[in-house]
């Protein structure tokens, strides 16, 4: 028996591992050679996003996320993380129905003078009402 949308309470579409090569970092230094970055992104839609049939025509595509993550995280350079993150729930609000955005970056073996293995870092946007 199939789910009558009045049974359904969220949609959310998790992204994990969303790999890509940045020049990220506060230092110039960091800026000057690509560094690898993993994303993971969690995407809420209103339930009239939910696909109607079994169908791909019509559902929200996650690869167009993840392109969205890689496009970003790749052709921009960010001395903040935090700054990145911002850009990416702007764009996902802008380019899709979602009513919220969470967006984690890792960084990969930060300058620090302690021994560290990632640093992230993590944003959660809504659309304004």
């Amino acid at each position: 028996r199939g789910t009558t949308m009045s049974q359904l309470r969220t949609y959310t579409i998790h992204l994990d591992g969303i790999r890509f090569r940045g020049r990220h970092g506060a230092s110039r230094a960091e800026r000057d050679l690509p560094q690898d970055f993993v994303a993971t992104l969690d995407v809420e839609l209103p339930i009239d996003a939910f696909p109607k049939t079994d169908s791909h025509k019509g559902v929200v595509d996650y690869v167009r996320l993840a392109e969205i993550v890689v496009q970003e995280g790749t052709t921009a350079s960010y001395r903040l993380l935090e700054t990145l993150a911002a850009r990416l729930i702007d764009r996902i609000l802008e380019t899709s129905p979602s009513k919220s955005v969470r967006v984690r970056i890792k960084k990969f073996g930060p300058p620090t003078p302690v021994s560290v293995d990632a640093a992230s870092i993590e944003l959660y946007g809504t659309r304004a009402e």
